[in-house]
């Protein structure tokens, strides 16, 4: 009775966690909010799963791979979604913030400050109330409203109390550098491996830093960003000597790169992004076509190569061809792929993402056709 109710609370913190993160939540974090095992922790997520699925209610809970979401079921989306709030993106924020701190501040100045990016900023702040805009010559002249000061809760829309209140926030968080970085114009960053989704996302003004061994120009480097983009799993990397935003992302499936273009939407080249998400739903589609010839069984031999072999549709059987990944030892020091018949490349540093990705399918398909041959 104990364990139950031990298991019974694990449940409700997760379903409490989920609902409040109102995005994805990977394993690791529930792992560590309810101080468990990775295997109790999922079996309690699959728990929660399976009654949301038999509950009569508006919610869904899926599973993305390790990576959970609590969100309203389609059916109901559209019904609810003009009670939804919408908050600020953070680059949104960071103009308005911008604005708030220099006001009154000409468009073509922020312009500058912050990228051509900033027309469609200043376009939705004023649309939503949060600042005025005034002609001014050729530009305009860009104030906060009385509404700027309610939703953050300040006392006043007075510009000189909003630039102190600014200030204070900025320096408790991150000191006078801090403040510096967030007044003044942004960088973003991408590690080495992931370049290339900065051309799938249309980025054209970005920094490359490696993260793996940074040098001392490297953590130098990281100074004036405010984003940087890495792959998953890698944060603690840049731990104590970065403090901006860390996107994270992954490319193991067609999925995770549409998945990593869809996190830098608020940065991206929105036409070319959306261009890119099609080219690879296409390629995705092109592959499980392939897959369709094969009627032998496979038997991942990890949770990567498990979610290759779903995206392909293949039949898995406990005594199914044994597909492993390529890299030899896990990160628990067992040997991974040593008996497999098929294996699967993974580290692939020097080559873009998609051919990456493409490459492991390739791997799969024509490693159990020349099985079947």
């Amino acid at each position: 009775m104990a364990d139950e109710n031990k298991k019974s609370r694990d449940k409700q913190i997760i379903e409490a966690a989920l609902f409040a993160a109102g995005n994805t939540v990977d394993i690791q974090t529930l792992t560590r909010i309810i101080s468990k095992s990775k295997k109790h922790t999922i079996s309690v997520v699959q728990t929660l799963i399976e009654e949301y699925n038999g509950s009569d209610t508006g919610l869904e809970i899926l599973d993305l791979g390790e990576r959970y979401v609590m969100q309203v079921k389609p059916e109901f989306s559209e019904l609810v979604s003009k009670l939804a709030p919408r908050e600020l993106s953070s680059p949104i924020l960071r103009t308005l913030s911008m604005i708030a701190y220099h006001q009154p501040i000409t468009q073509s100045d922020l312009v500058d400050l912050r990228g051509n990016s900033a027309y469609d900023h200043v376009k939705e702040l004023h649309d939503r109330g949060f600042i005025r805009t005034n002609a001014y010559g050729r530009t305009k002249l860009l104030e906060t409203t009385p509404l700027f000061a309610d939703y953050f809760g300040l006392e006043s829309n007075d510009p000189e109390s909003i630039k102190q209140k600014i200030i204070e926030l900025s320096r408790e968080q991150s000191g006078q550098k801090g403040l510096d970085r967030w007044l003044g114009r942004k960088v973003i960053a991408v590690t080495p491996m992931y370049e290339s989704i900065m051309e799938l996302c249309g980025i054209e003004d970005y920094r490359v830093i490696n993260i793996y061994n940074p040098t001392e120009d490297d953590i130098d480097s990281l100074e004036d960003v405010y984003k940087l983009i890495i792959p998953k799993g890698y944060s603690e990397n840049v731990e104590g000597y970065y403090d901006g935003e860390i996107i994270e992302v992954s490319s193991t499936t067609f999925d995770d790169l549409i998945e990593s273009i869809k996190k830098l939407e608020n940065i991206s080249d929105s036409d070319k992004s959306q261009e890119s998400i099609d080219y690879i739903r296409d390629l995705k589609e092109k592959y499980s076509s392939k897959a369709l010839v094969i009627s032998r069984k496979v038997k991942p031999e990890t949770n990567m190569v498990a979610r290759l072999v779903n995206d392909l549709r293949l039949s898995v059987s406990a005594d199914g061809i044994l597909i492993g990944p390529d890299y030899g030892e896990s990160s628990n020091g067992e040997e991974i792929g040593k008996n497999a018949d098929i294996l699967v490349p993974t580290h692939q540093p020097d080559i873009h993402l998609i051919d990456r990705v493409c490459k492991r399918y390739d791997a799969i398909i024509n490693g159990l056709k020349n099985v079947e041959g």
